[in-house]
């Protein structure tokens, strides 16, 4: 298994592995784990997103490791949130860096009333970049 990525919501931490998501405590009670179902609430591209918030310079092979994707799965998705505004691109020497454009809305009816921002301030532990 490998790891995909870890969030903090109200002091349970969520870690995602290749195969299912393990639910650790936090620290007050000490840490246990508990398989859950196969399926995430959240889409790759939010797991995309994520990974970007915490590291603007991480390299595509190293976000498609942790989502769990390929690395060309990760360039489309990267390509489509630059597209939609959610991201901008810009070169550094040989490498890309990626800023997240925190007001823009969500795309959903459902959840157009909150922006980028919200979502990962509420699942990104270091999501305000």
């Amino acid at each position: 298994m490998h790891l995909l990525a870890r969030i903090t919501i109200h002091d349970l931490s969520f870690v995602y592995y290749a195969t299912r998501i393990l639910v650790l405590s936090g620290e007050r009670s000490g840490s246990y784990s508990v398989p859950v179902a196969e399926w995430t609430f959240l889409t790759n591209h939010t797991h995309v997103l994520v990974c970007l918030a915490d590291d603007p310079e991480l390299r595509m092979r190293d976000i498609a490791e942790r989502v769990g994707i390929t690395e060309r799965g990760t360039q489309r998705i990267v390509a489509e949130l630059v597209d939609a505004g959610y991201l901008v691109k810009t070169r550094e020497g040989r490498r890309n860096r990626y800023s997240l454009v925190d007001n823009v809305p969500l795309r959903h009816p459902l959840e157009r009333t909150h922006t980028i921002g919200e979502l990962l301030r509420a699942v990104g532990e270091n999501a305000e970049r």
